[in-house]
């Protein structure tokens, strides 16, 4: 298994739904600054013309995620899916994953005495099959699945869609994939000329190579 969420973000009407399933679903602190998952305003020019689109994001689930790598008592690890947790009764508050995230994913929940973030939900998706923000969502814009089922929505969407990744310079390998519009045109206007797009068939074997190394990793 390896868990992602494919993002089609043109479809975003910033009704804030999603964050408000997340809180209530995963007994997240209140507060504006405590959020798994949020929807950032992204304003710039290409080609000389002004766009600004909304990015709704949350912890990538890095396949090799420095906030695991920095933490000095193995609070933050690596769980069957793929997945990145957090174990509040190892956390000491000593924030190093919160300032190693390049995302911007991680914060300090008081009321748990422990760093906190997104974890898709996997305390449903035996149950329910997928996390509750994309099954909040109105307009659909979120869709979680299996990288490794061939047949999951989400692959499909992968092979018939471009897509890009936030910061992958920092070599994260992170597996949020923002799905790019359609429409040629306003594709070109909704991201920087910089971003670089992607196929599925560009960098499926990678994923796969990077996430059966990571599996060795993973911890009940």
């Amino acid at each position: 298994m390896n868990y992602a969420i494919a993002l089609d973000y043109q479809n975003c009407i910033d009704c804030q739904a999603c964050e408000a399933a997340c809180k209530e679903e995963n007994g997240v602190q209140l507060g504006a600054d405590k959020q798994r998952i949020w929807v950032s305003t992204v304003e710039g020019t290409i080609f000389g013309k002004p766009y600004t689109n909304t990015y709704p994001t949350q912890c990538n689930h890095c396949i090799d995620a420095p906030c695991v790598t920095v933490c000095p008592t193995d609070a933050s690890y690596y769980v069957k899916g793929s997945l990145v947790k957090v174990n509040p009764e190892e956390c000491i508050l000593c924030e190093e994953c919160v300032g190693a995230c390049p995302y911007g994913a991680r914060f300090i929940d008081e009321n748990k005495a422990s760093a906190d973030k997104c974890t898709l939900c996997d305390h449903r998706i035996a149950e329910k099959g997928t996390t509750a923000c994309q099954a909040t969502c109105p307009t659909k814009v979120r869709t979680f699945g299996d990288l490794s089922d061939p047949d999951s929505e989400i692959v499909h969407l992968l092979k018939t869609r471009r897509f890009f990744l936030l910061k992958e310079e920092e070599g994260t390998l992170p597996k949020l994939f923002f799905l790019l519009p359609e429409d040629e045109i306003y594709a070109r206007q909704s991201v920087s000329a910089e971003t670089r797009i992607y196929t599925w068939e560009d960098i499926e074997a990678h994923y796969v190579q990077a996430s059966m190394r990571r599996s060795k990793d993973w911890k009940v």
